[in-house]
C-alpha cells in the first residue's frame, strides 16, 4: 500500500511517498502550483494534502489516487485532543507537527519548534492534549522587515557560522540583533516551557533547524520529516 502527504507551505513545498507506514521517499518542489513529475506518473492508495495557498482541490484533480483523499482542514479528525479555542484558524503544518511529536514521544510533555517562515511553537501534554503555542517572525522575515520598514536600514542576509554578538558595523549589528536575538527568543521558550512541564521533550523541524540545531544549549530533537510523518499519521488516523 502507497500513499503520499504533500506539504504545501508559504515559500517551499515537499511530499513524502509512504510504504507500508515507512517513509521511502521525500522531496521538495518551488512551484506549488505544478506537481513533481514523480507524483503524477503512478496511483495512490490514499493521500492528504496541507495547503497554505488553498488550491488542495486542484492537487486532487491532478493526482491519481484510488482511496481517500484528505485535504487537512479544521474538521479534519486528529490523533490527539486540541485544546486551541479557535480551530479554524490553526495552521495545517502545526497541526501536522504535533501529530508527528504524538507520534514519536507517546505519554511525553512535548515542545514542537518549526523554524521557517515563521517560527510556531507547540506545546502537547503527556496526556495527549494539545494546548496551542506561539507564532514569531522567522529570520529572513526580520531581516525583510528591518529594512523595509526603515529609512536607512539595508537588506542583510545571513550569516551560518560566526556572527558577532557585539556589532561593530550596521550589517553585524543586524546580523547579531536577528541571529543572535532569535536563539535568546527560542532557548527563552524552551526555558519556560520546561519550568512549566516536567520532563519536556523538544522537537526542532523546519527550513532553518540546521541553522539552529547546533546553536541551542538544551537538548532537542531534529527530526525535518516530523510534518510529513505527522500528515501520515492524520490520514492513517481518517482512513
Amino acid at each position: 500500500m502507497q500513499s503520499v502527504a504533500i506539504d504545501i507551505g508559504n515559500t517551499g513545498s515537499k511530499y513524502g511517498i509512504f510504504e507500508r507506514g515507512i517513509l521511502v521517499k521525500q522531496a521538495y518542489f518551488e512551484d506549488r502550483e505544478k506537481l513533481p513529475q514523480a507524483l503524477l506518473n503512478q496511483t495512490f492508495d490514499h493521500a492528504i494534502v496541507s495547503s497554505v495557498a488553498g488550491n488542495a482541490h486542484t492537487i486532487k484533480e491532478r493526482l491519481a489516487v484510488s482511496g481517500n483523499f484528505i485535504k487537512l482542514s479544521a474538521q479534519t479528525a486528529l490523533p490527539f485532543t486540541s485544546l486551541y479555542k479557535t480551530p479554524e484558524t490553526l495552521g495545517a503544518d502545526r497541526k501536522a507537527g504535533v501529530a508527528g511529536a504524538a507520534y514519536f514521544f507517546e505519554g511525553r510533555n512535548c515542545l514542537v519548534i518549526d523554524a521557517g517562515t515563521c517560527i510556531t511553537y507547540d506545546f502537547l501534554d503527556s496526556s495527549g492534549r494539545y494546548h496551542g503555542g506561539g507564532i514569531s517572525p522567522g529570520l529572513d522575515m526580520k531581516f525583510k522587515a528591518l529594512h523595509t520598514f526603515t529609512g536607512r536600514l539595508p537588506l542583510i542576509q545571513r550569516v551560518n557560522n560566526a556572527f558577532p554578538l557585539t556589532g561593530q558595523s550596521t550589517q553585524e549589528s543586524i546580523q547579531s540583533g536577528v541571529q543572535a536575538g532569535t536563539i535568546a527568543e527560542i532557548e527563552g521558550i524552551i526555558s519556560a516551557h520546561t519550568q512549566k512541564a516536567g520532563n519536556l521533550v523538544v522537537i526542532l523541524c523546519g527550513g532553518d533547524a540546521g541553522f539552529f540545531e547546533s546553536k541551542l544549549k538544551q537538548p532537542i530533537f531534529v527530526i525535518p520529516e516530523l510534518v510529513l510523518i505527522g500528515l501520515y499519521r492524520i490520514l492513517t488516523y481518517n482512513v
